[in-house]
């Protein structure tokens, strides 16, 4: 199965955000977007993981939660990797703070005591909004970059879990379940 570590957000979170996007959604650009109800964030992409591995990884999941307290996490406006002019990834930005730069950290160090390699690009903390269709060209962007300038978006909200989750893909889109759930200190 198909394996990430995350943070989940709100549904009432969702769906600001998504009203604050819809903007984008409403435009003509070729991108394919990420239904609410899925917008996450990444700490650690695992890939295919096998069954009987899942109980190690909960162990060290539930290993590098304790002594990380329940923290805010603050979303701050629209972007995108690698840029708003070449979109390949369009996000809302989540500004780093110690406890999640902690958090993801841990996360990665007790994945790569069980073998799964480090990620090497540093960690950039976001929520993925949508994917530009690999058909698309740069061209079909013409205008992006003023419209996610003229687009405004600022919360926070409070993190209280750190979830294992299981990515099902499908003709529709990925659909994500939580297999497992740590809750941090409160």
């Amino acid at each position: 199965m198909r394996v990430f570590v995350a943070i989940n957000l709100s549904q009432q979170e969702k769906a600001r955000l998504d009203a604050a996007a819809r903007p984008l959604h409403e435009s003509h650009f070729p991108v394919r977007w990420v239904a609410a109800q899925s917008v996450h964030l990444t700490l650690k992409f695992l890939g295919e993981v096998e069954e009987d591995r899942l109980p190690g990884l909960f162990a060290a999941v539930d290993g590098a939660a304790p002594g990380i307290g329940a923290f805010n996490m603050a979303v701050d406006g629209f972007g995108a990797f690698p840029s708003l002019r070449r979109p390949q990834v369009i996000w809302a930005g989540v500004e780093d703070n110690p406890s999640l730069s902690d958090l993801q950290e841990r996360v990665e160090a007790a994945l790569e005591a069980l073998g799964y390699e480090r990620e090497r690009r540093p960690f950039h903390p976001h929520l993925t909004l949508g994917r530009t269709r690999k058909q698309a060209r740069a061209g079909e962007f013409k205008g992006f970059d003023e419209l996610v300038s003229q687009l405004a978006y600022e919360d926070s909200f409070r993190v209280e879990t750190v979830d294992v989750m299981e990515s099902q893909l499908r003709p529709s889109g990925a659909v994500y379940s939580v297999i497992h759930s740590v809750p941090l200190k409160v």
